[in-house]
């Protein structure tokens, strides 16, 4: 807003005034025939013709799954308003076989969070992973075309309403209205939700024409389910047969949202209110008095609130140019590279920076979930604080991880600049954090599997192998923690949050500054004396290693005797006895490879290891992982290490992300042995 525009707006608000609310908007789609423009085609499915097929067209039996989701996320639920939408669709499909004698399995409609939803080929219906049932949430109406004991099947043609699992919720047989899923038929479905209603209604026919009776009711409230955002799309599958699955068109549609409307302030005076005479007005000296005060009273109010506009005006306009100028130097310092996002952009897309799309809170700022509709992508977008610190963090950020590239690396999409605001735009990770993941998903009763864990610390080994040696200046990330490790869909590690990095020339000495990190990760040398290299970031790789192993953090009071536990002396206590194994996560109740498991948690004592000469390089360590070299002997009783001087930093200098710290479970503990 230029100045001028500014002093009118001011003088505007000064005299009147009215809200302005957003609200989400419904959604009608339309797809007389399909193209690749607004659609995802994953799997086997194709597209032929205007015509979508799911499932692999072959003449000899197969195995074969495939979905197709429309591109871009729809609204289901608006958390500004606490409304969750109602929906309706019509789709025309047909189920054939070459051989009769072939069926299975049949195909689905689902609504999903996930934009890359494929399942197993067979019973799974393309829409589960055979492999982790639960893994992804969905809410479908099934088409089966086959008996299926393992989900509860009533028969071998079926329709069922699912959600989150392939046993359905409630089921009917579309005989009853003389319709044969299997026919090779055009058949045309409407699927109906009503949100104040609680109530799902299926309709099926052989004709164009809705049919007064739904084949499948069901009375169920689905807000619990339809999160804010969703994907729609279709699903199919086969097992050793012949059966193919074709979409022909589709329609959706969401209700419910209404906008709100800005609040006119209107005063309407009717005929009867005005008086046909007006009352005589006495004229006295009082009279006059009470006129000359009322005058001197706006002759000296009226210049006096002119004033204060214009002092508030001036305020503005050089808090604006102070934060142009502050915007231009910051865009001088950025490298280029990634794409410069708009700050209403950003905003649209997070939904006004709106609690309900928060992620989480780091040293940097608050991170959160952005739906770019117009593109049907999900991102997180982290916002700074406002201060000094986070503009040196974000130059900093912004500067190392630019230049790099590498697969287990959170990948950069974009920065803004704007508003007094910094704001970078990462890749969503679908499973969050490996913290959030170890620890809170686990009080959910979903434990972390054996062969993720070791996948995570081969692809965080490789990352590091990567900053450390690979890299045309090495990078010291100086905050290796489990809250920034972010997992992807197929829980492979993402190194992010390199708010702390340092460069540096390779084999140069690293110079003392002031200590930063996490307390449990920071390596003991570096609290000493405040120099940050790449044997600091392998101890902190070490602790993560552990907490992965063991599923504990690094520093824990135990419920029992209230004392506080080290996680590395925990775990080389039980190394002196002979009975490391012990140290395994409980929680996964023994289902890992036990030699991979003494691995890792060698592996995690020597990158550990007090003396910072004796820990592994980080390639080294990678090589261990893949058994393309033998392990580092790791000696039975800790090393002690003594330094000849107190530490020379206060508790409250060494902390720069405190976050940790509430958790109840957390302590400090910088003790060095």
């Amino acid at each position: 807003m230029n100045p001028r525009k500014l002093l009118v707006f001011l003088i505007i608000c000064s005299l009147s005034c009215g809200p302005s609310l957003v609200s989400s908007n419904n959604v009608n789609l339309e797809f007389q025939f399909f193209n690749l423009r607004n659609l995802t085609l994953l799997g086997d499915s194709y597209l032929r013709n205007g015509v979508v097929g799911l499932t692999r067209d072959l003449e000899v039996p197969s195995s074969s799954s495939g979905s197709i989701i429309y591109n871009y996320p729809i609204a289901f639920f608006d958390p500004e308003t606490n409304v969750t939408a109602s929906f309706s669709t019509r789709f025309a499909f047909s189920i054939d076989n070459i051989n009769p004698t072939s069926f299975g399995d049949g195909l689905t409609f689902f609504l999903s969070p996930n934009n890359q939803t494929l399942g197993s080929p067979g019973g799974f219906l393309g829409l589960v992973n055979s492999s982790q049932l639960t893994k992804n949430r969905f809410i479908a109406v099934e088409f089966d075309t086959k008996l299926d004991l393992d989900f509860n099947d009533p028969d071998g043609n079926h329709v069922g309403l699912d959600i989150d699992s392939l046993i359905s919720v409630k089921t009917a047989n579309p005989m009853l209205r003389a319709i044969n899923l299997k026919s090779g038929n055009l058949i045309t479905a409407w699927i109906d939700y009503s949100n104040e209603r609680k109530k799902v209604e299926v309709f099926l026919s052989y004709s164009s024409f809705k049919p007064d009776e739904p084949l499948l009711t069901v009375d169920i409230d689905l807000s619990d389910y339809l999160k804010e955002f969703m994907f729609a799309g279709f699903s199919a599958s086969t097992e050793g047969s012949t059966e193919l699955h074709h979409i022909q068109n589709w329609s959706f549609q969401t209700t419910g949202f209404r906008p709100v409307r800005p609040r006119i302030h209107s005063h309407n005076v009717s005929d009867s209110s005005v008086p046909l005479r007006p009352p005589p007005i006495p004229v006295s000296d009082s009279g006059n008095r009470h006129h000359k005060r009322i005058g001197l009273a706006l002759g000296i109010g009226c210049p006096a609130f002119f004033c204060a506009v214009l002092v508030v005006f001036g305020w503005v306009s050089v808090k604006k140019w102070r934060g142009i100028r502050t915007d231009k130097s910051l865009k001088a310092e950025l490298v280029t590279g990634p794409r410069e996002f708009n700050y209403k952009e950003l905003k649209s897309a997070t939904k006004g920076f709106h609690q309900s799309r928060i992620l989480g809170h780091g040293a940097f700022g608050t991170v959160y979930k952005a739906f770019f509709v117009d593109l049907g992508t999900i991102s997180a977008v982290k916002r700074s604080k406002h201060s000094h610190e986070g503009k040196s963090e974000f130059l900093s950020e912004l500067s190392i991880i630019a230049c790099l590239r590498h697969k287990n690396l959170v990948q950069l999409q974009g920065w803004c600049v704007e508003k007094g605001e910094l704001l970078l735009v990462y890749e969503f990770m679908p499973n969050g954090s490996l913290d959030k993941v170890l620890y809170q998903d686990s009080e959910s009763g979903k434990t972390l599997k054996w062969s993720y864990r070791y996948n995570i610390a081969v692809g965080l080994a490789s990352a590091l192998t990567y900053l450390h040696q690979e890299c045309e200046q090495q990078v010291i990330h100086r905050d290796i923690k489990t809250s920034n490790i972010m997992l992807d869909g197929s829980y492979n590690a993402r190194l992010g949050d390199f708010g702390l990095a340092r460069l540096m020339d390779h084999d140069k000495s690293p110079v003392s500054t002031l200590t930063a990190g996490t307390m449990g990760y920071l390596a003991p040398e570096y609290l000493q004396y405040g120099k940050a290299t790449e044997k600091t970031d392998v101890f902190s790789y070490g602790v993560v290693i552990l907490e992965l192993a063991c599923g504990r953090r690094p520093i824990e009071r135990e419920e029992e005797s209230q004392k506080t536990v080290n996680l590395v002396d925990w775990v080389w206590k039980l190394y002196s006895e002979g009975k490391i194994v012990a140290a395994a996560d409980e929680r996964m109740t023994g289902e890992f490879d036990e030699a991979g498991m003494k691995k890792l948690l060698l592996v995690g004592l020597s990158c550990a290891n007090p003396d910072s000469s004796e820990r592994p390089s980080m390639r080294r360590v990678l090589q261990i992982l893949n058994n393309e070299a033998e392990p580092v002997v790791v000696p039975k009783v800790k090393p002690s290490l003594t330094f000849s001087n107190s530490l020379p930093l206060s508790i409250n200098e060494i902390f720069s992300d405190g976050e940790d710290c509430g958790s109840p479970k957390s302590q400090l503990d910088i003790r060095v042995d």
